[in-house]
């Protein structure tokens, strides 16, 4: 029997809007109302742009790139290429000119479609490099009306062009198979500039389709989309599950008004990253913190009885008598009120990806009644692998594998993966190809093994576990998530390799430990003044300490900086998912580190800072390093 993930994107879309075609397929927030979108009208805008682009003379084989925030017009414009035998090619919204020029080049893409005047911007500064980009496609037509660059047309235009030949947009689809490319996307770049991994139709839909067997979707369900659509993650929610499931995708107005918007739609999925989780977290608890003292009694009474009954649920164990009567007062008292404040009260399936989420954080929002999940996998195999199953999750473990999905362990102790998934190569890159694919097997790069009951445990990058000088073997991913569920903290690198012991550089939420410097009456003025505050060396002091007790014996942080400025994709430290690049901090930082080590208290450190519009200034000034006493604890 041929499986219903066996069709296109594009195919999917006419089939919607046939059978479902006066349902909402989306909505987006525009100036404080929602606006919303039929399957009939996504298809015709759909339609209507692929029209336009033929008459520019885009078809079979041809890339375009998109970059933007989350916009309906993203969705239209990639199935719209899709629809004439295209692809699509993703960018960050924060990417730099450089990035886009690397992927410009690599892709040959002839148009980019171009949110609004700022990124309009970033591809005017580079074009002179471009001599194969012919158009820049803008939706946002604020601040661009006198602009007259050679190629420059707004989406309407391009869909008034394509207007008259919209019809014909079926008959072009069939064209397309479910073997051709589909999508571009970019890989997170951990260890130098990303690669560009080509997925087809069937790669995205037997993911979404496997995934759905797992963790049903209904048409009935609404999911918020505001993670980059250039991030597979979301490229598997707001793309393939909604098109082959038939849900509708909600569009937030602004990045400030996301967890606004998520409350109003009351979502029944949703799948974020864990700094998402993270940042959510941390905010509940800054709340907590600057509410009234009747409140916050509630709270640190009610939460730590959460907190018992899922650490019992999460080892599998039934939680009961005062305990399971205490959760439903906890529930009825409390949890209720903060998931609606969350805009989680209709949430019916809660995920997390991309990386490992610290166990502290998994834990508290299943004390909140939230069923969250941790899905593994890689852009590479369309983002999924394994998922929990409902009454089986860890959070040790990422589950175990979807339908139609093969793991095994190698010699080595890689994680090594089999499916319809699995994508077709690297664009002009077959010597990574080769390396990543080995008859038929995709090679995540993740040290990693099976428990008894077959759920699948992640260690860390196989290239990231770490060994100490005396044979200690640590996981860094590991000790820094636990670090990261400090209030305090919005991340931290852990060093250790072939060291002695384990130190780590540190760098604060500047948010919440302000306010925190705020209600202890200390002053201050910039990031680097707060950092510099020997008063929150106390205090990160004793989080650490705090971490220090739960960790293995051995493992334990003994000496820590606070890093005067955040860590930033711009400079090369995060991924654009936000994942460390290792390898650039300790060259980067390579006198902080080696001062972690050699027993100073203080160093005076000089680094360079970039800014989005590619210009550099010199940021210099005095770290403290901080040493600690307590080790940690066999546990």
């Amino acid at each position: 029997m041929t499986k219903i993930y066996k069709t296109t994107l594009p195919a999917l879309l006419i089939k919607n809007a046939r059978e479902r075609g006066d349902r909402t397929a989306m909505r987006e927030k525009h100036h404080g109302i929602w606006q919303p979108f039929t399957y009939k009208e996504y298809l015709t805008i759909t339609s209507e742009f692929a029209g336009g682009l033929k008459k520019l003379g885009i078809g079979k084989g041809d890339a375009i790139v998109i970059i933007g925030d989350n916009r309906p017009e993203w969705l239209w414009a990639q199935l719209a290429v899709q629809g004439i035998g295209g692809y699509s090619v993703g960018l960050y919204q924060d990417a730099p000119a450089d990035e886009i020029g690397y992927v410009f080049t690599l892709s040959e893409a002839k148009l980019v479609v171009a949110e609004d005047q700022e990124q309009v911007d970033k591809i005017m500064s580079i074009r002179d490099e471009l001599p194969q980009l012919k158009h820049i496609i803008y939706h946002d037509p604020k601040g661009l009306v006198g602009y007259k660059e050679e190629g420059l047309m707004s989406f309407d235009e391009i869909c008034d062009m394509g207007r008259d030949t919209a019809s014909d947009f079926e008959k072009w689809s069939k064209e397309t198979s479910p073997e051709d490319i589909a999508i571009i996307a970019t890989t997170s770049g951990s260890t130098g500039r990303p690669k560009l991994a080509m997925m087809s139709h069937i790669n995205l839909l037997s993911m979404a389709y496997n995934l759905g067997i797992s963790d049903p979707k209904n048409e009935s369900d609404e999911f918020v989309s505001f993670l980059p659509l250039a991030w597979m993650g979301e490229q598997m929610m707001a793309v393939a599950s909604a098109l082959l499931f038939g849900f509708c995708v909600n569009f937030p107005e602004e990045p400030d008004t996301i967890q606004e918007n998520i409350r109003e739609i009351g979502p029944h999925l949703i799948f974020s990253p864990p700094r998402v989780w993270e940042n959510m977290a941390a905010k509940v608890r800054v709340r907590i913190m600057e509410t009234t003292p009747f409140k916050r009694w509630i709270f640190n009474t009610l939460m730590p009885i959460g907190i018992k009954y899922a650490e019992k649920n999460l080892h599998g164990e039934k939680p009961s008598g005062a305990l399971a009567l205490g959760y439903k007062l906890a529930e009825i008292g409390l949890f209720r009120a903060m998931r609606d404040r969350l805009g989680f009260s209709r949430i019916r399936s809660a995920s997390t990806g991309g990386a490992p989420l610290g166990p502290d954080t998994f834990t508290f929002f299943h004390a909140l009644g939230i069923n969250l999940k941790q899905i593994y996998g890689q852009t590479e195999i369309a983002g999924i692998s394994c998922i929990h199953k409902n009454g089986e999750i860890n959070f040790d473990t990422v589950g175990e594998p979807i339908s139609e999905t093969q793991i095994k362990i190698s010699d080595e102790g890689e994680v090594l993966s089999k499916s319809p998934a699995v994508f077709l190569g690297y664009l002009k890159n077959e010597e990574a190809t080769a390396e990543t694919l080995e008859d038929g097997w995709l090679k995540s790069g993740d040290a990693g093994y099976f428990k008894d009951n077959g759920q699948l445990i992640i260690i860390d990058r196989l290239s990231d576990v770490m060994e100490l000088n005396d044979g200690t073997r640590f996981s860094p991913q590991f000790i820094e998530n636990k670090i990261k569920f400090s209030t305090y903290v919005q991340e931290t690198v852990v060093i250790g390799r072939e060291r002695d012991y384990i130190t780590a550089i540190i760098c604060l939420d500047s948010d919440i430990a302000g306010r925190w410097a705020e209600q202890e009456q200390l002053t201050y003025t910039t990031y680097q003044d707060l950092a510099a505050n020997p008063n929150l060396y106390d205090l990160i002091a004793e989080e650490v300490s705090s971490i220090n007790e739960t960790l293995q014996e051995g493992t334990s942080i003994k000496r820590f900086a606070l890093l005067f400025k955040e860590l930033d994709a711009d400079d090369g430290e995060l991924t654009r998912t936000r994942k460390i690049r290792r390898k650039v901090i300790e060259q980067r930082y390579e006198d902080l580190i080696n001062a972690l080590y050699n027993g100073d208290s203080m160093l005076n450190l000089t680094t360079r800072i970039r800014y989005q519009n590619g210009s550099e200034r010199t940021m210099s000034g005095d770290i403290a390093i901080r040493e600690l006493n307590n080790p940690a604890r066999k546990v």
